[in-house]
């Protein structure tokens, strides 16, 4: 049987997730294909970098701390503390702004679906 985990983001590394000319964006996962094949579960923090992406699973991202910022299919949303986004598969979007936030993913195996290594 598994059992219930709790997950404290100041016990996490953070990794470097990219870095442009206007910040830095660490990512730190929490949960993996290790605990649940199903979700990957995460926190991030984001200091004013833009990243471009296209979705490779479905995403949901819940804002802790500042205001995150996502930029898809032409409109900006800026998402606060107490806010969450949930951003479908498929979609090309910009991550940016300054916040530490959570995010679910799904799949959690999304890598290995798409042959990411």
């Amino acid at each position: 049987m598994k059992e219930v985990k709790l997950v404290d983001n100041k016990e996490l590394i953070f990794n470097l997730r990219g870095e442009t000319p206007t910040g830095t964006a660490y990512v730190a996962r929490a949960i993996g294909a290790d605990v649940s094949p199903n979700m990957g579960i995460g926190f991030a923090r984001w200091e004013g970098a833009e990243v471009s992406w296209t979705l490779l699973y479905d995403e949901v991202v819940f804002v802790i701390e500042g205001c995150f910022e996502l930029t898809a299919n032409g409109q900006k949303y800026e998402v606060h503390p107490g806010q969450m986004l949930w951003i479908p598969e498929g979609t090309e979007l910009i991550y940016g702004g300054h916040a530490l936030f959570g995010y679910v993913v799904h799949p959690g195996n999304w890598k290995e679906i798409h042959g990411i290594s």
